[in-house]
């Protein structure tokens, strides 16, 4: 009786997962939560690709282990939001809350195998051969072990605190994502039912590794492992039972606390909810292998988790702590050697010492990495010394550390000009910095906007007055990335640096929006949220079907890192019923499904991961030989549209969107470092076929002169049959339904 009840037990529980399998590929959306596990995937593939130095593949190791990190404090943590709260939360794939998690960490949990199978099999068994090891203190010769006790006793056990969790002492709270013991102890007169339970965290200002220098090779001492060799000197006169690893995720999104309540004092409201990511719900529990069922039963009880949020680890915890080997003074010339970069089309001399008198001539248009962002640093500074400028206005996301852009904002304010900076406080893990940057900017004397309660301010603007005789001149630049010298460098983005009066009438609108109180009438060269984003990219994708009706030439092209709002997909698929070729180029989350009969047939989407993060955002559409082209901060996303302050810039210069059109052309010749997705939101890696030439878009961009530009197409050259893009010669080694 007992083992029939356990069949239709189970045979109800494989119903139930069919059930949910069916309904998620019967959905004509991809989950945004399960598309953004398979954009990891793709990084985890950078691991696996032999031809990258151990360097390259362990840098992407750690790039891995950071994104899965923010995926459970932010979108693991917003299901919770729901579940915790009981909201009612339907996913794209259909899935209500509940069925949804049990899908998700399912997903999660085997990225986790397929992540820590890479490192064992593939990175591991390498790092001899490339100089150094990872080994544990009992590992070490005899002096090497003496110079670990001394590190011990000196600097790591006067900053450990055990903390006891009995009868008598409360639990304590345990940080965020800092590695943890959980250490069960007993006396000689207590029994197993009254072992006790002691947390030690290790100190998170200490580094992860201790290094030893061998003649030959680097040794590096995971911190842990000494704290495990040594840890009976916290616990003197009392038995040992176990000593367990593990490290907790918690919830860290804030969404449905945020308060839409503008007389609130908002930057207070920020620095209270920093307080409380601290003490969110736990969303994950990471532990290693052979862990004491004692100390895990009462983690499950305490945190309300059960296995699914449990993840049992086969290797080193935090795969972040790589970061130090990769720094290491040895190793750092092992890398990506990332080339010169070279000037801008427009700027071919490169020359940033005249900026404000070439811009009265030329805009320019400029593709970060291959072009630096020098030509803005050195206009802002310039600006900042300069006796004619009046004033300068921007808007800041993110900031280097030792920011020369901060820098120089104090310098202008100290000149005597007019600054006015809107810091953004809700760029996720960026807030406290964000605040602090801006009171030192109020201090020396800067108008200083934290951002507007409702809405995140994600432009990117930056505008300068400047009196030339008795005329005023604005010089403007609107772009893609972040004002961050340092992300510049990996990221790619695409700006634009001009003085043209449209241009900056409508900047000098928008900067009045969104500073004071200001409702324009129209915009000719911008696109905002949450003004009407949504509906302007809505009629440009309607306007292609049209003329795909008519008879006419048409076809889209958009390059984005995420792709989600319902509303634009729906005309995306009535666009491409109605014959319109479109091409996406969508980096992270994608929810459209390509290829789809009857629904998607004309859509390809692909997806490029490679050794620099795809960040710009370019639109193009057909209009019928009449080409539109728009570039700036927005993805097409709900929060894009209306939870975000964005702007998209059409391109009005011909010989700047002729360059806007060669980056979107060769990145749909990449065979290198792109990603065709499938219809059911499975991808595969692109390669070369038959005798086309290898085409790596992080080198080509190198490489571009104005006669390439000048013959950039879409769809007139480029993959003839779109089947061409959804029709790979290989089936997916991966289903990642």
């Amino acid at each position: 009786m007992v083992l029939k009840n356990l069949r239709g037990l189970t045979e109800n529980l494989n119903n139930l997962i069919n059930k949910a399998a069916d309904q998620i590929r019967s959905s004509d959306y991809i989950s945004r939560d399960l598309s953004w596990l398979r954009f990891n995937y793709r990084v985890l593939d950078q691991v696996k690709d032999p031809q990258k130095t151990l360097f390259d593949r362990l840098k992407f190791m750690a790039i891995t282990a950071s994104n899965l990190d923010e995926f459970f404090m932010i979108r693991v943590g917003s299901l919770y939001n729901y579940i915790d709260y009981g909201k009612e939360r339907v996913d794209y794939s259909g899935l209500r809350e509940l069925p949804f998690r049990k899908k998700l960490l399912e997903f999660a949990h085997r990225f986790v195998t397929d992540q820590y199978q890479v490192y064992n099999e593939e990175l591991r068994p390498l790092f001899e051969a490339n100089g150094f090891n990872i080994l544990k203190p009992t590992e070490l010769t005899d002096p090497e072990k003496k110079k670990v006790d001394i590190y011990f006793k000196k600097t790591i056990y006067p900053l450990l605190t055990p903390m006891v969790y009995d009868t008598y002492h409360g639990f304590p709270l345990l940080m965020n994502q800092l590695l943890t013991f959980g250490v069960v102890t007993k006396t000689a007169e207590e029994t197993k039912q009254n072992q006790r339970l002691t947390f030690v965290q290790i100190p998170q200002n200490l580094a992860r590794f201790y290094e030893i220098q061998r003649k030959d090779e680097v040794i590096f001492v995971p911190i842990e492992e000494i704290v495990r060799w040594k840890i009976k000197k916290l616990f003197r006169n009392v038995e040992i039972v176990s000593t367990n690893l593990f490290r907790i995720t918690r919830n860290g999104d804030f969404t449905l606390e945020e308060s839409d309540d503008i007389e609130a004092d908002f930057i207070q409201e920020i620095k209270i909810k920093l307080k409380t990511r601290k003490k969110g719900r736990v969303v994950r529990l990471e532990v290693e292998k052979q862990h004491s069922a004692f100390m895990m039963k009462l983690l499950r009880e305490r945190w309300t988790i059960d296995s699914a949020n449990i993840f049992t680890l086969n290797g080193p915890m935090d795969m972040k702590g790589f970061w130090q080997i990769l720094k290491h003074e040895q190793f750092r010339n092992r890398m990506f050697k990332q080339p010169p970069s070279v000037p801008p089309l427009n700027l071919p001399d490169g020359n940033t010492d005249n900026l404000f008198d070439y811009l009265k001539k030329k805009d320019v248009l400029l593709h970060h990495p291959y072009n630096n962002m020098e030509p803005v640093i050195r206009l802002l500074e310039k600006a900042a010394e300069d006796p004619y400028v009046l004033g300068i206005k921007q808007t800041i996301y993110r900031l280097a550390d030792q920011s020369r852009v901060s820098a120089a904002l104090l310098k202008a304010a100290e000149n005597g000009k007019h600054v006015s900076v809107l810091f953004e406080v809700k760029a996720r893990f960026d807030e406290e910095r964000n605040i602090k940057e801006g009171e030192k900017l109020e201090k020396a004397g800067c108008f200083v906007i934290y951002g507007i309660s409702k809405y995140k301010t994600h432009t990117k603007m930056l505008m300068i007055i400047r009196k030339e005789g008795e005329k005023v001149t604005q010089y403007v630049h609107i772009g893609s990335g972040n004002y961050n010298e340092q992300t510049a460098r990996q990221y790619t983005d695409v700006s634009l640096l001009t003085s043209d009066e449209v241009y900056a009438h409508d900047v000098s609108e928008f900067f009045n929006v969104i500073t004071g109180h200001s409702l324009p009438d129209e915009y000719q060269h911008l696109i905002t949220a949450p003004k009407d984003m949504r509906q302007q990219l809505i009629e440009l994708i309607r306007a292609e079907a049209r003329n795909a009706e008519q008879g006419l030439p048409s076809g889209i092209v958009i390059k984005i890192n995420s792709l989600e709002d319902k509303a634009v997909i729906d005309e995306f698929y009535k666009a491409s019923q109605a014959g319109v070729p479109i091409r996406l180029i969508v980096r992270g989350i994608c929810c459209l499904r390509p290829g789809r009969e009857k629904l998607s047939e004309n859509i390809a989407v692909i997806s490029i991961v490679g050794e620099y993060l795809e960040h710009a955002r370019l639109m193009y559409f057909h209009n019928n030989g009449n080409p539109k082209v728009l570039g700036g901060s927005a993805d097409i996303m709900v929060r894009s549209f209306e939870r975000r302050i964005e702007a998209m810039f059409y391109i009005a210069n011909e010989d700047l969107r002729k360059e806007a059109i060669n980056i979107l052309y060769y990145n749909l010749k990449d065979n290198q470092n792109s990603y065709v997705m499938h219809e059911d939101g499975s991808y595969q890696k692109k390669h070369p076929v038959g005798d086309e030439p290898v085409f790596n878009v992080h080198k080509e961009f190198y490489k571009v002169t104005r006669e390439d530009v000048e013959h950039a197409m879409l769809f007139e050259e480029l993959y003839p049959e779109i089947k061409t893009v959804l029709e790979p010669t290989e089936k997916p080694s991966e289903d990642l339904l």
